[in-house]
């Protein structure tokens, strides 16, 4: 009798426990849905659309830059170029020899990379503050220098990384 009164309490108890949670989580969505994140638009000389929105309550900062390549563009039978263009944009620049991930990595990321998708191909990076000005420099350097570092040796190790890709999403 008196393990079938503790299974009973640890049964309450733990319902209780899952009620505070599911309450508590409601509570947060809530919250969420009704936040408004505020933010700053500038449009540089150059066209380029920047939006910045400060949280100060964490010591990190989101970097994401999208660049309007769109796979959704590619003709039947000719598919493959805007991911082809992603990742020859993680190689590196005429100023930066190597891939991006080494100096991100450096300085503490939390998370790096980038994706495609119909409408965009996009490179994002959360690092430390004292970490911004190296990271948007990397980027503006990734947007305005990254012709001159195309080479034939990095277009001819391509069509096998992205053949893998491309199996393991259809896996």
């Amino acid at each position: 009798m008196k393990l079938s009164t503790s299974l009973l309490a640890l049964a309450f108890a733990l319902s209780t426990v899952h009620a505070t949670s599911a309450k508590l989580a409601l509570e947060t969505a809530v919250a969420h849905a009704s936040t408004v994140i505020r933010y700053e638009k500038f449009i540089l000389a150059n066209g380029l659309r920047v939006l910045v929105s400060q949280d100060k309550t964490i010591p990190f900062v989101h970097v994401g830059s999208w660049y309007h390549v769109r796979s959704r563009d590619e003709r039947p039978g000719r598919t493959g170029f805007a991911h082809l263009f992603e990742h020859l944009l993680f190689n590196g620049s005429e100023r930066h020899a190597s891939d991006f991930f080494g100096p991100i990595e450096q300085m503490g990321a939390l998370d790096s990379n980038g994706s495609l998708y119909l409408d965009r191909i996009n490179f994002y990076e959360t690092v430390p503050l004292s970490g911004l000005d190296r990271t948007v420099w990397l980027e503006s350097d990734r947007m305005g220098h990254s012709l001159g570092a195309l080479v034939q040796a990095k277009l001819n190790e391509q069509p096998e990384v992205l053949q893998n890709e491309k199996q393991q999403s259809e896996n």
